[in-house]
């Protein structure tokens, strides 16, 4: 059944505020998901604050034109998903842990993060990219790490002056 283009104006309204209320958005393939699995999906983004809609191509260019994404858009083929949310990373991430679990079933094929279009290879790289804390751990390492290099050599100085 074709929509009325009252329901397509009102669906690329809903898109464009989502566009809007994201910093990122992964678009992904979900041929043969089941509903389990969609229903699981949208549980965990849930508690994440994500959300993952089913759109109409089409619509969502326009939606994506009014933004004025930048760049050239993946190639999306058949159906297409979004997992957008507030969070840079945060979409990324869940949709690269689920498309690990449910392979060939869910893949990520490209986005938008920060306000430009990128490619599948760019959002797989995104989505690697660890979690804040793990980060910061991390730095707090490299930082720890020299001082306590200074701090081994100076207490065998100190041991070779007291022999």
């Amino acid at each position: 059944m074709a929509l009325t283009r009252a329901k397509k104006a009102e669906l690329i309204s809903s898109y464009t505020d989502a566009i809007k209320g994201a910093k990122s958005a992964v678009y992904v393939k979900f041929k043969g998901l089941s509903v389990a699995d969609t229903s699981t999906l949208r549980g965990q983004l849930f508690s994440e604050n994500t959300h993952y809609t089913v759109v109409k191509k089409t619509l969502w260019k326009r939606a994506t034109e009014a933004n004025s994404i930048k760049g050239d858009a993946p190639e999306t083929g058949e159906e297409l998903a979004v997992v957008y949310g507030e969070d840079l990373l945060t979409p990324a991430r869940l949709s690269y842990e689920f498309s690990k679990i449910h392979k060939g079933t869910f893949t990520i094929l490209g986005g938008i993060f920060d306000g430009s279009f990128k490619n599948q290879s760019e959002m797989l790289s995104i989505a690697t990219i660890p979690p804040r804390e793990v980060l910061l751990s991390q730095l707090a390492y490299l930082l720890k790490s020299p001082m306590t290099k200074l701090a081994v050599g100076l207490n065998e100085v100190a041991l070779k002056k007291t022999a």
